[in-house]
């Protein structure tokens, strides 16, 4: 499997690129990257960023797909209006499910894409998208709805699939009680996703693991539900295992998967 993601770099290791790769390498896969933006960031949140040119971006895209190939890719922070636009013209001839992760803040509350770029995310990137895989906060920037409920997680799914993805996955983990409730919808078919609420700090790059995650299992040839479950599954382990590192949130623990096999 050749799966690509294109986000920013997380010089903590714990979300970002680095989050990608580990994922795709624990699930079996091939990861290759396009860096949108560099970050200092640790487990107490992102001390600067700095955004690639697009010429780079661009460059690096067509150098990894035009020799290599992708089987799916995974999008995440694309920072500015110009880079969403540019990785949008790049994915819409692809023939390959798109994952994309609209990320708008760090798990600290840090802005990881500018105001002016949100139009962009609505009407270029997501309609590229097989799936898209907001949390409660990026929901409510790109549609106004606010999350306050699972009934308001369906209002907000029909909000996103009006931007045009095949599937938009309304991440509840936000949302107080003892489950992490997900709901996934294509505008017909409905699927709720549960799993227990892990109660630790390991939770920095859940939204990067899981939509790498998703990615991965699209390109093994998963179809979107069963890509979904199998991805969520994968995320609560990692939570559960988690790394104790630094003084805030800590990273999941990528690896898990192989550590409890041995």
């Amino acid at each position: 499997m050749r799966v690509l993601t294109v986000a920013g770099s997380d010089s903590g290791g714990g979300a970002g690129i680095q989050a990608d790769l580990k994922t795709m390498l624990a699930l079996g896969a091939h990861g290759m990257s396009v860096i949108t933006a560099v970050t200092a960031q640790n487990s107490l949140g992102v001390q600067g960023a700095w955004e690639l040119p697009a010429e780079a971006v661009r460059a690096q895209f067509r150098s990894v797909a035009d020799d290599i190939g992708v089987q799916a890719v995974k999008t995440g922070m694309l920072a500015s209006a110009e880079l969403v636009e540019t990785v949008a013209a790049l994915l819409a001839d692809l023939p390959a499910p798109v994952v994309v992760d609209p990320v708008g803040v760090s798990k600290h509350g840090d802005p990881l894409l500018a105001v002016e770029a949100l139009d962009a995310v609505r009407t270029k990137l997501l309609p590229t998208a097989t799936v898209a895989t907001p949390n409660l906060d990026e929901v409510a920037q790109l549609t106004g709805v606010r999350v306050e409920s699972e009934e308001d997680q369906r209002r907000a799914a029909g909000a996103v699939l009006g931007h045009g993805p095949r599937w938009a996955l309304i991440k509840g983990g936000h949302l107080p009680g003892g489950e992490a409730v997900d709901l996934l919808m294509d505008g017909t078919e409905e699927h709720w996703l549960r799993a227990p609420r892990q109660d630790n700090r390991h939770t920095h790059g859940t939204g990067c693991t899981l939509a790498a995650a998703i990615a991965t299992y699209l390109a093994g040839g998963y179809e979107v539900p069963q890509a979904v479950t199998a991805a969520k599954e994968y995320v609560t382990g990692a939570i559960a295992a988690g790394f104790p590192l630094g003084a805030g949130i800590g990273p999941v623990d990528h690896g898990w998967l192989r550590e409890g096999s041995g």
